[in-house]
């Protein structure tokens, strides 16, 4: 799963990472949410671009973009079959560049879930596997893309039973080509490492999509469990 992202890396030291062309106006991110633009690095065919793209997946054959924020994540076990991102998986493929995560851990009865922000132990971005699709509506085209998710690792798996596939830098260009085959590429779609991401309970603000600034990664002490329960006298 994987439902807010962070995207705060300068566009130049992306660059220099990924390799792309394009020099969209991007902005700090700190809690990306769906339905929102957000940068992707795709294949042209004359190297590799930046582009920002909506956050919820609306197939070429829709007949409306209603359906996108329940398309913000697919499972790549499934993705070959369904009819949603087969053409995607096999023609349009992207690299999702992100400095980390959120995910919510389930928490007893009475307890609000906890967040959790999950990133690099050296906090240097990575790259997400996604699919995009281009959508031609009633006011024009829109771009729209989805992360591919799969198993959670031993990490990760405390707090939900899936991820999204961390693709490595060794794969990045293969993961892009789009001369290669769903078969060859969907071997990649794996958890990552155990010891690929590291986590760190965070504040209950990242809950709330207008709360976007850098103290959101601050490190917070979990909630409390909440208090027991007087016996009553009557």
């Amino acid at each position: 799963m994987c439902g807010r992202m962070i995207q705060m890396t300068p566009l130049e030291v992306l660059r220099q990472i990924f390799g792309f062309t394009g020099a969209p106006n991007l902005r700090p991110r700190y809690n990306l949410a769906p339905t929102q633009d957000a940068a992707v690095i795709r294949e042209t065919g004359r190297g590799r671009e930046v582009a920002l793209l909506r956050w919820g997946l609306v197939p070429s054959w829709a007949k409306d973009a209603s359906g996108a924020a329940k398309l913000i994540n697919a499972r790549s076990e499934t993705a070959a079959g369904k009819p949603s991102f087969r053409s995607a998986l096999a023609q349009r493929r992207c690299l999702v560049p992100v400095d980390g995560f959120y995910e919510w851990q389930a928490a007893g009865e009475g307890r609000r879930k906890q967040p959790f922000v999950i990133r690099r132990p050296d906090h240097t971005p990575f790259a997400l596997a996604g699919l995009w699709e281009r959508w031609h509506g009633p006011e024009g085209i829109l771009e729209t893309f989805t992360v591919l998710t799969t198993a959670a690792n031993r990490t990760l798996s405390a707090l939900h039973g899936r991820m999204p596939v961390v693709l490595a830098p060794g794969d990045w260009s293969l993961w892009l080509d789009p001369a290669a085959p769903p078969p060859v590429v969907t071997d990649l779609l794996r958890p990552a490492p155990d010891d690929a991401l590291a986590m760190s309970p965070v504040s209950q603000r990242v809950g709330m999509v207008a709360n976007d600034d850098p103290a959101l990664l601050e490190p917070a002490a979990p909630a409390p469990p909440p208090a027991p329960r007087q016996p009553s006298l009557f």
